[in-house]
């Protein structure tokens, strides 16, 4: 009777253990987003803006200013793609510092590391997935080209 009981026990913890591991699809795709973007920041971004992101003193700013990064998501995506010259202000601080390209990084990759960055260091903003970051390349594409101006024929 014992080991009965003993059994029905491990049958029972069993099967809660495995309907609270159960996760809907947007769950799961947010984890694999967030887990991709943590190991890609750890590549690409660790060396400049820290592994708390933090920044580096006066050189780098950091990614903790929660106001900035959310103000600034729709963004991310270029800065990451296309780099960053100039003067930007984060957490009232001016930084100067050029941030160089990752022009060779796929939209998915850009998706994963704007997850992860957004949603760590205080942020939480959830899923950006491959088609924002495709759609916000584009965009910024396109703002940055020259306006054609038309010229009136001469008479």
């Amino acid at each position: 009777m014992r080991n009965k009981i003993i059994l029905f026990f491990l049958l029972i913890v069993s099967v809660l253990a495995f309907l609270g591991s159960c996760q809907s699809e947007e769950q799961i795709t947010y984890a694999r987003y967030y887990v991709n973007g943590k190991q890609l920041y750890e590549q690409h971004c660790q060396n400049c803006h820290s592994s708390d992101g933090k920044g580096l003193g006066n050189l780098y700013p950091p990614l903790t200013d929660t106001v900035f990064i959310k103000k600034n998501k729709d963004g991310l995506a270029c800065i990451i793609k296309y780099g960053m010259s100039g003067p930007v202000t984060v957490a009232g601080k001016v930084y100067d510092t050029e941030m160089p390209a990752e022009s060779t990084m796929p939209d998915i990759e850009i998706a994963a590391l704007v997850t992860y960055i957004t949603n760590s260091f205080g942020n939480k903003h959830g899923l950006y997935d491959a088609e924002a970051a495709g759609n916000d390349l584009k965009r910024c594409l396109e703002e940055s080209k020259p306006k054609q101006i038309e010229v009136p024929e001469a008479k």
